[in-house]
């Protein structure tokens, strides 16, 4: 129980700091992020809150992460969810600075990129399951066996032309999220000397298999 209480606060803290890193780069009024592009699009098309798109997108992104043939932890259903309703509360509780000029933009955009690097150290580290953006990163590296930053940029491109293409506006923050998230995360990832390849997760499935056998054994 120690362990499993360890793990989940480590994801949970690390979902926090990943919905602290967006709302830095939503602040920071130099355009939204590229998925953010497309999170916001979606909620002004359906009249939902940037929050509740993000969940949505994370479920079929999950869907997805499964057709590629990632395994789904707790921690990518907790990931999908959670994110979305930390973004809505630290957004509409003030927490965060709101940006009016130039040089704070770029500053928050720094911040924000290098938290979301920080939270993706600390719940991919608890071994509960990557997030569905994550996942399809980790998944997609392993089928192209290319670069963190190569991936990781071209899904924030993909997501950006969608959010362009439901009519959202694009920024400079949009074009520098674009093009340099994949690289804060590359930069984190190498100082904390984390290889998140080599995380070894536990999935759902694991535990319905464990609960199957308990029950098993006892009836």
């Amino acid at each position: 129980m120690s362990t499993i209480l360890k793990k989940l606060i480590r994801l949970f803290l690390g979902l926090w700091f990943c919905a602290m890193g967006i709302a830095f780069m939503v602040n920071a009024k130099l355009g939204l992020s590229p998925w953010d592009v497309l999170h916001q699009g979606i909620a002004n098309k359906i009249g939902i809150t940037i929050g509740t798109a993000t969940i949505a997108v994370g479920l079929i992104l999950v869907i997805i992460d499964v057709i590629l043939g990632e395994k789904i932890g707790w921690g990518t259903v907790l990931n999908m969810i959670f994110i979305g309703i930390f973004l809505d509360i630290i957004l509409f509780s003030g927490l965060i600075p709101v940006s009016n000029n130039l040089v704070f933009g770029i500053v928050m955009l720094i911040i924000g990129m290098t938290l979301m690097g920080v939270g993706m150290v600390l719940y991919l580290g608890s071994g509960l399951g990557s997030g569905p953006r994550d996942g399809m990163m980790i998944a997609f590296q392993k089928i192209t066996k290319k670069p963190i930053k190569v991936v990781r940029g071209t899904m924030e491109i993909s997501a950006l032309i969608l959010g362009y293409l439901l009519g959202e506006p694009v920024g400079i923050g949009t074009l520098i999220t674009a093009f340099c998230l994949g690289h804060f995360i590359q930069l984190v990832f190498k100082i904390c000397n984390f290889k998140s390849a080599n995380i070894k997760h536990r999935f759902i499935y694991q535990d319905i298999e464990y609960a199957k056998s308990y029950l098993s054994k006892n009836t």
